[in-house]
């Protein structure tokens, strides 16, 4: 499933999305004119491939993210 990551600014979704690449970790950001102005996120898509490893590497670096752009 697709699952979204709502951030509802375009900047924040593109620099997270770029940072989180950086770590290995492969999103999309969207924003503005794909998803409608104030909406932009990132994407990500989980699937049973993905190994307990995958995930916590994910969420690791989502954390990591979070903490770096004062989202936690």
């Amino acid at each position: 499933p697709i699952v979204p990551i709502m951030l509802y600014d375009a900047k924040l979704a593109q620099s997270m999305s770029e940072k989180l690449l950086k770590e290995g970790i492969y999103v999309i950001g969207f924003f503005y004119p794909v998803v409608p102005k104030g909406q932009a996120r990132i994407r990500v898509q989980i699937s049973a491939d993905h190994s307990k490893k995958h995930l916590m590497q994910a969420l690791d670096a989502f954390y990591q993210c979070g903490k770096k752009y004062d989202l936690i």
